[in-house]
């Protein structure tokens, strides 16, 4: 509870030294999953901050989460669009408190974006969904039995009871859609299971995950959404699907599968991520 009351204190100091470091505002943001750091390269006149830099912000330890908020510009019509995109996340299963999982997501939003991506790679629940799919969330289950809001409310960010009826925005979802259209690039849309890991599932879950409705599980994500939608910003999220989940295909599940399958997708991703973004942030 004493960290939690100190969640103030610790976003000031850390949105305070963010700003010191970039004079443009981002006008959208994007957290980037596992392998998926490669879109920050593409943003223009960077400022590339080091998580352990940033005052109170955790930082990432697993492979393929590099720890760095990138600040820079996308071109697009109209002129340049500012961006803060976070190369990889903390997660629960690190030891990290809730709090500390969605506390880059409250950077991103206190620093004044209009619009919030997330991505990850998913292991495909849904046996239609391949390694290599790309798929936009339209809803999500939280099963890992942690949630970033848990404990006293800060009303000056957000409602004690947030709406979550629309978790993934309309609007933003349907410009995901259209920009994935216009470049070709086929989007499945599904719902994103969270278990809390790091152990992947078994068969018997993942079964019960399909039984429930889910077409995508991983272990991230939906902390940072909880919190985007406490602030009031809305979210598009993003799937790789770098594996069969467990019992779908006779092989054991590696994280290096997982690595390998989101670098295959890396311009494709990036292409979409960066289109989008640019349309997001007018």
């Amino acid at each position: 509870m004493t960290r939690r009351a100190d969640l103030p204190t610790r976003l000031s100091y850390a949105l305070a030294w963010v700003r010191g470091q970039a004079e443009a505002a981002p006008a959208a943001g994007v957290i980037l999953g596992s392998g998926l750091s490669a879109f920050a390269e593409r943003l223009q006149h960077p400022v590339v901050i080091p998580y352990e830099r940033i005052p109170g912000f955790p930082v990432a330890k697993v492979v393929g989460h590099p720890g760095r908020l990138v600040l820079g510009e996308l071109d697009a019509e109209g002129g340049p669009v500012p961006i803060a995109a976070m190369q990889g996340r903390v997660h629960v299963y690190e030891g990290w408190s809730p709090e500390d999982v969605a506390f880059g997501a409250r950077v991103l939003c206190g620093l004044g974006i209009r619009a919030l991506l997330v991505t990850n790679a998913a292991g495909g629940v849904n046996p239609a969904l391949g390694p290599g799919d790309l798929v936009r969330i339209t809803d999500h289950l939280n099963l890992s039995g942690q949630n970033p809001l848990v404990g006293e409310n800060l009303d000056r960010l957000g409602p004690r009871f947030p709406d979550m009826s629309e978790a993934y925005d309309e609007r933003l979802g349907a410009l995901l859609d259209a920009t994935a259209a216009e470049l070709g690039l086929p989007l499945a849309r599904g719902v994103y299971a969270c278990m809390l890991g790091p152990s992947y599932e078994t068969p018997a879950e993942v079964r019960m995950l399909r039984a429930l409705g889910a077409d995508l599980v991983g272990m991230s994500t939906v902390p940072e959404v909880i919190v985007a939608r406490h602030m009031g910003v809305p979210v598009a999220g993003l799937s790789v699907v770098t594996n069969h989940a467990a019992g779908l295909v006779r092989k054991p599940l590696t994280h290096a599968e997982v690595a390998a399958t989101a670098d295959r997708v890396r311009d494709q991703l990036g292409a979409l991520v960066s289109a989008f973004l640019a349309r997001a942030g007018r």
